[in-house]
């Protein structure tokens, strides 16, 4: 999959068509992504001893597919690869030839 969390996305498919936003989680063995603020559904949560029953809105991941990145002119685009003189891989935009900056994400504590 070549999006990656904290990539600047354009949906452009569904009832969110349109909106501009940017990726929290990636899910590549079902190559959907989860984009912030989109595709957003209510969960009813029940009252369990001292908490009130509420309703929570929360982001639903949806197809790769229907998201496209936006490049440093704020335009959608596709991603590339290229390999640097050094021999690594690198990612870049394939309307202006950019190298997309990767951003280091601090990655959540699992549960043992």
């Amino acid at each position: 999959m070549k999006l990656k969390i904290g990539d600047k996305v354009l949906v452009t498919a569904g009832k969110d068509k349109g909106k501009k936003s940017e990726i929290i989680a990636v899910f590549p063995a079902e190559d959907k992504v989860l984009v912030k603020d989109v595709n957003l559904y209510v969960k009813h949560v029940k009252p369990f001893m001292d908490r009130k029953g509420e309703k929570v809105r929360r982001e639903r991941s949806m197809p790769a597919s229907k998201v496209a990145i936006l490049n440093d002119k704020d335009q959608a685009d596709r991603i590339a690869y290229s390999i640097t003189a050094s021999g690594k891989k690198e990612r870049i935009f394939k309307k202006t030839g950019q190298v997309i900056a990767d951003q280091k994400v601090a990655k959540k504590a699992q549960k043992k």
